[in-house]
Order: C-alpha cells, then sequence, then structure tokens
C-alpha cells in the first residue's frame, strides 16, 4: 500500500480503509497522545520535535522557565519568518470511565483518532511538523526563515510559557513576520474558520461588605445581597458596544456569586462574586474598568474590586497572512474560510504585541477538553496539506491571491437580546 503525504490533494476520503501507520502525520500524532503531558508536564514531546527538526536543519533551543518546557527553533537566518506555534500541554481527562478507551492509548476506531489533545493540539503539531518535513524536502532553499515555537504552559497559568519565550526573543531583537497558531480553529468542517484575533479578557473578584444580622431584624444588618442585586440587575441589561467588523459585542459574565452563613436566618456579613469581560477593540481595558467602578459608585454600596487582565484583543487585518492561508484552505477543502475573532483566549495574546501576524488555523473544536476527544483521520492530513500549501505561498514568493472569497466576520446571532447601551 503506498503512503499518502500531506501534499495529497484534494482530500483523502477513504482513510478508514488505509493502515494508520503510512500516515506519518497520524504517527507521528498518536506518539505525543501516548505522552501523558499533563499541564504543565511536557513528557518528552518536544524532544520528539527537536530530533526531527534537528535532522532538517533546524537550530533548537530548549528555553525551559520553571516547571515550564519550552522549544524555540528556526531553520535559516533572513527574513522573513514565519513561525508555526502550539503546546504539548493538554487538560486533565477526567473520570477514566467514561471514556471509551484509555485516553492515553491514540486508538483508532474506523477513520477516527481518540485520545486527550488530539485536537488541542497535538493534532496540529503534528500537521505542522510533517508539512515542514515535506517543504524543506522540496524546498530546501526556500525563501526566508521557518520557526517553531512550542510550550507545555497553554493550559495552564501560562506565565512560564510563550509569554516568556516572547519577552526574550524581544529582549535579543530576534523578529518573527507571521505566525500560525494550530489551536482547534475549525468548527463543522475543517478551515471552515481562521481565527484572525481575539478578543480581551478581563476578570475581576468583587467583594461586597455589609453587618451580620438575624432576619427578623434587617434593620439592625446590612445584608450585602440586597445591596449588589440592582448593581447586577443594571449590568445584566447594559450593551457594552456593538462589535466592529471583526470583533462580536463585548460581553459581560457572572461566574459566580457566594454568600451566606449556612444558617436559614442569618443574613451574611460579606458578599464575594467573580465575573468575566470578552472586550472587543471597542475598548480598553481601563476603560472598562473605570465603567464598571462608576455604577458601583452610583449606588450605595461598600465594595472592593481585585482586577485581572488575561489578554489585550488581537487582530490580524487581511494581507499576505491571511490571504495565502485563506488560499490554502480553499484549495485544499474547496470552500473558502470564515474570519473570526471568536472563541476564548489564545498563546496570540502574547505574541501579536510584538507586531507580528498572527491567525489560527486548526482541527474541529467539537470535542476538546471532552471525553472521547477525538479527530478524524483525513482532517489531519488535509491540515498538513493547508499548512504546507501556506509555506509554499509566502517562502517560494509566488503569487498570493487576495482574500476576495474569505467571508467576512459575522457575529449577528452570537449575543442575541437587547441591552441598554453603556453610556
Amino acid at each position: 500500500m503506498v503512503a499518502v503525504s500531506c501534499s495529497s490533494r484534494p482530500r483523502v476520503a477513504s482513510c478508514s480503509l488505509v493502515q494508520e501507520s503510512h500516515y506519518p502525520a497520524i504517527e507521528l500524532l498518536r506518539d505525543l497522545i501516548k505522552r501523558k503531558s499533563v499541564t504543565p508536564e511536557d513528557a518528552g514531546c518536544q524532544d520528539v520535535l527537536i530530533q526531527r527538526l534537528t535532522a532538517i536543519g533546524f537550530d533548537c533551543e530548549q528555553m525551559p522557565f520553571g516547571d515550564v518546557s519550552n522549544l524555540w527553533a528556526r531553520r535559516g537566518t533572513s527574513g522573513p519568518v514565519l513561525c508555526f506555534a502550539g503546546h504539548t500541554d493538554v487538560v486533565p481527562a477526567g473520570n477514566l470511565d467514561d471514556w471509551n478507551s484509555d485516553p492515553f492509548d491514540a486508538v483508532i476506531r474506523g477513520d477516527t483518532l481518540f485520545g486527550r489533545g488530539a485536537a488541542d493540539m497535538k493534532g496540529g503539531i503534528a500537521a505542522m511538523l510533517v508539512a515542514i518535513e515535506e517543504f524543506v524536502a522540496e524546498n530546501p532553499d526556500h525563501d526566508g526563515s521557518l520557526a517553531m515555537l512550542i510550550t507545555s504552559d497553554e493550559e495552564g497559568p501560562a506565565r512560564d510559557g510563550t509569554l516568556k519565550v516572547m519577552a526574550e526573543l524581544t529582549n535579543r531583537n530576534e523578529k518573527i513576520d507571521w505566525c500560525i497558531l494550530g489551536e482547534p480553529s475549525s468548527g463543522k468542517q475543517l478551515g471552515d474558520t481562521i481565527r484572525i484575533g481575539r478578543r480581551g479578557s478581563l476578570s475581576a473578584i468583587l467583594t461586597v461588605r455589609g453587618i451580620q444580622g438575624h432576619v427578623a431584624y434587617p434593620q439592625l444588618a446590612d445584608n450585602p445581597i440586597s445591596r449588589f442585586a440592582p448593581v447586577l440587575a443594571e449590568l445584566n441589561e447594559i450593551e457594552w458596544d456593538q462589535g466592529n467588523e471583526f470583533f462580536p459585542p463585548t460581553s459581560f459574565q457572572i461566574v459566580s456569586i457566594e454568600a451566606g452563613t449556612g444558617a436559614p436566618n442569618v443574613t451574611p456579613a460579606e458578599l464575594k462574586a467573580r465575573f468575566n469581560f470578552r472586550y472587543s477593540s471597542e475598548w480598553e481595558h481601563d476603560g472598562l474598568q473605570q465603567k464598571l467602578e462608576e455604577i458601583f459608585d452610583s449606588h450605595d454600596i461598600d465594595y472592593k474590586l481585585d482586577w485581572h487582565l488575561s489578554g489585550k484583543p488581537f487582530l490580524t487585518k487581511p494581507g499576505k497572512l491571511v490571504d495565502a492561508l485563506s488560499q490554502a484552505v480553499e484549495e485544499i477543502s474547496g470552500s473558502p474560510p470564515e474570519l473570526s475573532t471568536g472563541g476564548g483566549t489564545s498563546d496570540g495574546r502574547f505574541i501579536s504585541p510584538a507586531g507580528i501576524d498572527v491567525v489560527e488555523l486548526g482541527l474541529s473544536n467539537a470535542t476538546v477538553h471532552k471525553v472521547d476527544e477525538q479527530v478524524k483521520i483525513e482532517d489531519v492530513i488535509a491540515l498538513c496539506g493547508m499548512y504546507k500549501r501556506t509555506m509554499e505561498l509566502l517562502l517560494n514568493a509566488p503569487d498570493v491571491v487576495p482574500n476576495a472569497n474569505a467571508a467576512k466576520c459575522d457575529h449577528s446571532n452570537e449575543y442575541p437580546g437587547r441591552h441598554r447601551k453603556a453610556e
């Protein structure tokens, strides 16, 4: 039986009939899944990458910080620099009895591979590496440079991973022009979505102080729940913005409220709540903080807010990187991708501030972090082809077709309902 490379186009339609070992990306993906790299562990995944990257001319540098393993690898000394980025760490599997097979056995059933990290995002890493190997074999004297930035600290606190690697690269003036993150961006079918940015994430812990008392004598107490209730009602009615061409509207979500003493006849002395803004480029984070504090100050409430900024919004507007990746997706899948800034945060928030164009293209996100996380074998192979074709377009200097067919961001259905506008 003949091995099929990631260059094969159109997409392979009968992967279930072909022994998986004939597909280099699938073989690599199974190897990576079997390494139990629950965050912040890497479990030897990066050693596998280093061995293969060194064999094709990459200079590999391990950059550990704390308990986190990081890898910076580069082939070439000239620009432009195209970097593939991702993470080897995975979230815990949860209750093993809920899985149909061991989450770290990388079992194949039919045309589907099951395992923790299959989609998020060892499948993306396997597709990247094999695509790079094939591209370099066919184009040993390619233009510019190729790079990989891999961390084992994306699913955890994300303090000792990409954030610190980027700080080190910036300190030594190492420049990256374009970056493709292999995060699982696809929805119903592979390549239907390219993320060209992400919203910012701003969280806070709220403390409302009151006076504990007997429920029968409210005049002798100060119930923090009653103080907070009208503030929460007002916050839930506000339309913070309407978004823009690239970003959906800013959302405000309460994620927890805690109060009470455990006794049914006692009003509490304190209430604690957590909330989060996923905010568009219509706001700066300090403007959101100020607006929220003004709302609290307009009520009779004794409160404290402890803020945490997880990441600012970032955006890569259509241009050479977006156009090349969109063209590659359409050539492989037959359909133009939608450009989106939806979803949660990613390590792109640490890469973009250096002036780097950052996009995300990866496998389906339908089962990420779930029991029986899975990917279609043909999708991994096709993703490999998309990455390779993008390298051909960007580093072999052919003409890139402008991104005329890619669907613009459409967030009209993401946040239904009418709200009062923030003033």
